[in-house]
């Protein structure tokens, strides 16, 4: 369900009123969402789904976060983890949280990426979003853009490259995956004239890879690699940090893409938004960013089979 406060039970909520055609079980307060619905003016009938009944710590306000319920949060995402873990569930879909009000109740949580990958026992998660007709994966992602470039090493990158590979052959039934990869700086560095990190890092990389038989082309200046002819050729392009890549395909796909948290034994996916804490509790929010990430989610299920 994600942060009580946010937008996360609204869709929950919208969701209910034409169901995906899955089986779903949702882990948090069935009473929050009742109230939502309530406040929303909108029909909730408890049996659309399945529920994990997780109390919330206090009551909460529709838009007010609250430091109470953080480990509340942090209680649905670990319950969702370990039942994946266990064969429960098929995959887990997340609702957005608010990192801040999260580090605030004193527990260090950069995103919830690194949060499952540290359940999982995964050295290394892989973001890449998903809109129809693009993915983007990301070699960094919650981090100053001041430490990205010392963050892109060449065993990093190769790692990176490695796991995107075989999760797009076991989850997406992609056999020979084509990866189209972004320099750093502009005009992937120009000759070195505007930063090596190129000449001494990324080329070297991906030859390293080619001669192991993987299909990469790059690295390219990142303001061409999402042409249209580019994207027909490649299966995914994969960006140096969050706001090279994402805010092309967010562009592209807002409300229509998801969220996936590759190199871990589970499957998980989420919604492409935040919080939206200032529309939260109106009925303004829109659902089908979570309706994407659950039909995302099953279909990474069935070519996992």
């Amino acid at each position: 369900m994600g942060e009580p406060a946010s937008i996360g039970p609204d869709i929950i909520v919208k969701l209910a009123q034409k169901l995906p055609a899955h089986p779903l079980m949702i882990i948090g307060d069935r009473d929050l969402l009742q109230e939502r619905a309530k406040q929303m003016q909108l029909p909730f009938n408890h049996d659309s789904f399945q529920f994990h009944h997780i109390p919330l710590n206090k009551p909460c306000t529709a838009g007010k976060l609250d430091v109470a319920n953080a480990n509340y949060v942090l209680k649905t995402l670990e319950i969702a983890a370990f039942a994946c873990l266990d064969k429960q569930y098929d995959a887990v879909v997340t609702c957005p949280v608010n990192k801040q009000i999260i580090n605030d109740a004193g527990v260090n949580f950069s995103g919830q990426t690194e949060f499952f990958a540290k359940l999982c026992h995964s050295n290394l998660p892989v973001m890449m979003l998903t809109t129809p007709g693009l993915h983007v994966a990301l070699v960094t992602t919650h981090l100053p853009l001041t430490e990205v470039p010392a963050a892109i090493t060449s065993p990093r990158l190769e790692d990176i490259i490695k796991i995107l590979c075989c999760d797009l052959k076991k989850r997406f039934g992609i056999n020979q995956p084509k990866i189209l990869v972004c320099g750093l700086n502009p005009h992937a560095g120009e000759g070195g004239y505007l930063g090596r990190e190129e000449i001494e890092v990324i080329s070297p990389t991906l030859d390293k890879l080619r001669n192991k038989g993987y299909h990469l082309t790059g690295p390219v200046a990142a303001d061409t690699a999402f042409s249209e002819k580019n994207l027909a050729q490649h299966d995914v392009v994969l960006a140096m940090y969050h706001d090279q890549g994402l805010p092309v395909l967010k562009y592209k796909g807002f409300t229509q893409a998801a969220n996936i948290t590759l190199g871990l034994s589970i499957i998980r996916t989420s919604v492409d938004h935040g919080t939206a804490l200032e529309i939260a509790g109106s009925g303004y929010a829109d659902e089908n960013s979570l309706r994407y990430a659950i039909n995302t989610a099953a279909d990474m299920v069935k070519h996992s089979q």
